[in-house]
């Protein structure tokens, strides 16, 4: 009996010795994404394929940037990391055929760390006061939000939001 004990215990010190090698070793060959980028500058596309569509991406929501293409909410992860990449677009220019895409459909993100492949997973229809599309994730998320109804005209006070995620990655 306490040769098993002793075999057991042996076994499961050498595994946490070997998982917190390889953990070390992770960390050692970790990334860090470089796509920090000023308020207002570009630093990278939005691609969707099924609108045949390649759109900028500035760092940044206000109206400046929405005017130009599509804003990351600077408060948010970027694209590729754990966490929740929220990008919006006005529903009138860049955005104005985004309730075509759905789930199942892809979303790539490209910037300097890479390009990043999501898949629709969710779509709503929240208020425009809902702050639970900018909530963190536990994994690589991007969460897309417009204005809605798309044909509404005025100040809408909806969001169309998908939630997609990571599938591939590409450096």
């Amino acid at each position: 009996m306490r040769k098993g004990f002793a075999w057991l215990f042996s076994a499961i010190g050498i595994w946490l010795i070997g998982w917190n090698g390889y953990s070390y070793w992770q960390g050692l060959h970790a990334t860090v994404p470089s796509t920090v980028t000023a308020q207002g500058k570009v630093f990278g596309t939005l691609t969707i394929p099924k609108l045949s569509l390649v759109l900028p991406i500035y760092e940044g929501t206000t109206e400046a940037e929405l005017k130009k293409g599509v804003g990351h909410e600077p408060t948010s992860a970027l694209p590729g990391e754990i966490g929740n990449a929220v990008l919006s677009g006005h529903r009138d220019t860049v955005f104005r055929k985004l309730g075509k895409v759905g789930i199942g459909d892809e979303l790539v993100v490209e910037t300097a760390d890479g390009q990043f492949v999501y898949v629709v997973k969710k779509v709503r229809i929240v208020s425009e006061n809902d702050r639970t599309v900018l909530v963190d994730k536990p994994r690589p998320t991007l969460t897309v939000t417009t204005c809605y109804p798309f044909q509404f005209i005025g100040d809408a006070k909806q969001r169309y939001v998908l939630v997609a995620y990571l599938t591939s990655v590409h450096h």
